[in-house]
C-alpha cells in the first residue's frame, strides 16, 4: 500500500512513511483510547456500550474540537494491524454492541484493507466529521454497517472560519449521499441499529440560522434518515480569535433548532439534553484499552 496519501478531500499528497500531512498522522495506526462508550445515541450505545476506538490526528481540525488533545495535538500510541484486530476482539469480548471507529477518515484505506481480511462479528460504525472523499468511501462499501457522519456546515464562510475547509458543504453533501447509497435502509433489532445511518449536527452558539438551513437541506434530501441534533457544545481549544463561539449554547438556541425540525415534519430526530454540554462527557485519552 502506497504511503502517499490523497485519501481525504485535502489531497495533500503527503508520504506518510516519512512525514505527516494535514491530518498529522503517519501511515501506521495511532490510537488514544479503546473502551466501551455509553454516550452515543441510544441505538448505538445500547446496554453493552459502543466499542469506541479513538484514532489520533484529524483531517479537519475544527477550532472548537472537544477531542482537541488527540485531533490537533495528536496524542496517541502506534498499533499494528494485528494489535488493532486484538483491540476490536477485546471490546467484543467485553460486550460491545458494535465497533465504533471514531474519526477514522485519515486511516480509511488501511481500515478497508484490514476489514476486508478480518470480518467483524458485530456492526462496524464509521463515526466521521463528514469531510470525506466519495472515492475513499466507495472502498468501504460492504465493510461498514452504520454510518455516523456529522453535517457541520452548510455555509462556506463558516466552514472556512472554523475548519479552514471552505469546500466542506459540497464535500459533505456528496459524502452523505454515498453513505446513504451504501446503507439505504435502517435496520434495528431489539432497539439497536444494525445497519443504517444517523446524520449528526452539532449546534454552535450564534450559528442557529446555519442550523436551520441544514435542516432545510436534510428535509429535502434525507427526509427518511435519522438526524441527531447535538447540544453538547462547550468551548474547547484555542478560541481567542472566535469570541462568538467561546460559550455554551443557550436553551433558547437549542429549542429554536429543535422546534424548527418539528415544524418541518422531521420525525426521525434524536434530541440531546443541555446537560450533555460538559467536559465530564469527554473521554480520558489515557490509552485505555491500548497499553
Amino acid at each position: 500500500m502506497s504511503a502517499v496519501c490523497n485519501a481525504c478531500p485535502r489531497n495533500c499528497g503527503a508520504d506518510r512513511k516519512t512525514a505527516v500531512g494535514v491530518c498529522g498522522a503517519p501511515s501506521e495506526f495511532r490510537l488514544a483510547r479503546a473502551a466501551l462508550h455509553f454516550w452515543e445515541e441510544p441505538c448505538i450505545s445500547g446496554k453493552g456500550g459502543s466499542g469506541a476506538v479513538f484514532f489520533s490526528g484529524c483531517n479537519l481540525k475544527c477550532a472548537f474540537c472537544q477531542n482537541y488533545e488527540i485531533s490537533t495535538q495528536n496524542k496517541g500510541k502506534a498499533v499494528s494491524d494485528e494489535q488493532l484486530i486484538g483491540i476490536f476482539e477485546s471490546l467484543i469480548e467485553q460486550g460491545a454492541e458494535n465497533i465504533n471507529l471514531v474519526n477514522p477518515t485519515h486511516y480509511a484505506p488501511r481500515l478497508a484493507a484490514l476489514l476486508s481480511k478480518w470480518r467483524c462479528p458485530v456492526p462496524v460504525v464509521y463515526n466521521t466529521s463528514g469531510y470525506e472523499s466519495v472515492e475513499t468511501l466507495r472502498s468501504l462499501d460492504g465493510l461498514v454497517d452504520i454510518y455516523l457522519p456529522d453535517f457541520k456546515y452548510i455555509r462556506a464562510d463558516k466552514a472556512q472560519r472554523y475548519s479552514k475547509a471552505a469546500d466542506y458543504p459540497q464535500i459533505a453533501m456528496a459524502a452523505l449521499a454515498e453513505m446513504r447509497r451504501q446503507c439505504p435502509q435502517d435496520i434495528f433489532e431489539n432497539g439497536m441499529m444494525k445497519r443504517g445511518m444517523i446524520i449528526r449536527h452539532l449546534i454552535l452558539p450564534a450559528n442557529t440560522n446555519s442550523s436551520l438551513e441544514i435542516l432545510d437541506y436534510l428535509k429535502s434530501n434525507f427526509a427518511d434518515t435519522y438526524i441527531s441534533l447535538m447540544a453538547q457544545y462547550f468551548p474547547c481549544g484555542e478560541l481567542a480569535d472566535f469570541p462568538e463561539i467561546n460559550r455554551k449554547i443557550t436553551p433558547r438556541e437549542y429549542e429554536k433548532v429543535a422546534d424548527y425540525a418539528e415544524a418541518l415534519g422531521l420525525e426521525k430526530v434524536f434530541l440531546q439534553n443541555l446537560s450533555s454540554s460538559s467536559k465530564k462527557f469527554v473521554p480520558a485519552f489515557d490509552f485505555t484499552g491500548i497499553m
